[in-house]
């Protein structure tokens, strides 16, 4: 019986400790959504068309086609933090394999210092979201602060292309109940991710690269940087190995297909 007492008071101490780390570190809990969730939401007549401007780039210049991710093994690249001067042989290397990806685009820096490689993403059918407009953490500033890292950056990208940003992925991946109800008020989901490549700590592109791919899944949402100098060398390996492996690499709003992002639901595989 002692032995059980004591296995009792081991358990609580940990609960107990580990609630703290949470506490202490300020580590928020909230609902995310996974892509195969979002793919069997019901679509009516009215959401088919515009789903199919979404996740369709088919009949666009450089677009790369529709995919059905309820069949397919889908996977999603993903860029934070862009464009850089790493984008346009990122770029390059995405045309050559037939590869969409999703940009999380930084707007100081970043938008406004490379206004042409905005244009050319769109063009190319990428789809093109936000990463706000200084990387400020959300869940450390105030509302007025927030909704002005969202509109500065959507409507930059807005002025470039023509469309406005539906997609938002908050820095650091730092989000809360309060921050997804205000990127609900602006039409934006969240979309966070799975496979972390931390190829902002490393050069190193064979690492980067094996990182990426023996991580990946069914439904993976792959966060790379292209402004890193280690990155955008690796992608060749990864769209290839993972290619070699039955993966189709898809956009987001692809992944989340015949679905669609919900402003203010926060995505996660």
């Amino acid at each position: 019986m002692m032995k059980i007492r004591r296995g009792f008071r081991a358990v609580a101490l940990a609960l107990t400790a580990g609630t703290l780390a949470l506490a202490l570190t300020g580590c928020t809990q909230y609902d995310t959504t996974k892509p195969s969730a979002a793919r069997k939401a019901p679509v009516t007549g009215a959401e088919r068309h515009v789903d199919a401007k979404a996740v369709g780039t088919a009949g666009t210049p450089g677009g790369f086609g529709t995919v059905d991710c309820r069949r397919a093994k889908c996977v999603a690249l993903t860029f934070d933090a862009g464009p850089s001067e790493n984008s346009p042989r990122l770029l390059d290397i995405l045309k050559d394999r037939k590869v969409p990806a999703t940009f999380f685009l930084l707007g100081k820096n970043h938008i406004a210092e490379h206004p042409d490689l905005v244009r050319r993403m769109a063009r190319e059918g990428h789809e093109l979201a936000s990463h706000t407009w200084d990387h400020k953490i959300l869940t450390d500033i105030g509302d007025d602060e927030i909704r002005d890292e969202f509109r500065r950056t959507d409507d930059a990208v807005e002025r470039l292309t023509g469309r406005r940003p539906t997609l938002m992925r908050p820095p650091q991946g730092r989000t809360d109940d309060h921050v997804s109800a205000l990127a609900k008020e602006e039409g934006l989901a969240q979309i966070l991710w799975d496979v972390t490549c931390k190829d902002y700590e490393t050069t190193d592109s064979a690492l980067i690269r094996k990182r990426a791919v023996d991580q990946t899944r069914r439904d993976s949402i792959i966060l790379l940087h292209d402004i890193y100098r280690g990155t955008v060398p690796a992608v060749p390996g990864i769209i290839d190995t993972l290619k070699e492996r039955g993966y189709v690499f898809v956009t987001v709003p692809q992944l989340l297909a015949p679905g669609r992002a919900e402003p203010g639901t926060v995505y996660k595989p």
